[in-house]
């Protein structure tokens, strides 16, 4: 299963798609918004999507997480628009037959999120604001790439 939805995620619906009478593994991460970065107080994040791109790669990667690690279920649901803070804006659920490929996995799915998937993040704070990833010399950021 593929998701980008504005809705609020439910992590047990994620975790659900991915059990099997065959996996003796189900890992599930889950990112939250936190309220602080670098020792700055987070007071929200809003998430921008290049849909039909982050889908395609977002399958793509769960292909690979099959191939790689032999787990016959990958499921990634990611949140865009605004968060609070403590709200889940990612989960990654993956059933295998054995533990230590399903955490492999699951790892390896977060990091190709966050390095190629055109989703990018903005944090607020009191004082300002910031794409993570593309801070300016003032602490100020370009508009996200696409």
């Amino acid at each position: 299963m593929i998701l980008l939805t504005r809705d609020p995620l439910d992590p047990e619906a994620v975790t659900a798609t991915v059990q099997d009478p065959g996996n003796g593994a189900v890992v599930t991460f889950l990112g939250v918004t936190r309220n602080q970065t670098g020792g700055r107080g987070v007071r929200y994040l809003e998430y921008e999507a290049y849909h039909g791109m982050a889908e395609k790669m977002l399958e793509r990667i769960a292909g690979e997480v099959k191939a790689r690690w032999g787990t016959n279920r990958c499921s990634i649901a990611h949140r865009f628009g605004r968060l609070e803070i403590g709200e889940v804006s990612l989960v990654v659920a993956v059933g295998s037959p054995h533990r230590p490929e399903a955490f492999a996995a699951c790892a390896y799915v977060v990091d190709r999120i966050k390095e190629d998937v055109p989703i990018w993040k903005k944090e607020f704070f009191a004082d300002g604001e910031v794409w993570v990833g593309m801070e300016g010399r003032h602490g100020h950021a370009a508009s996200p790439r696409v």
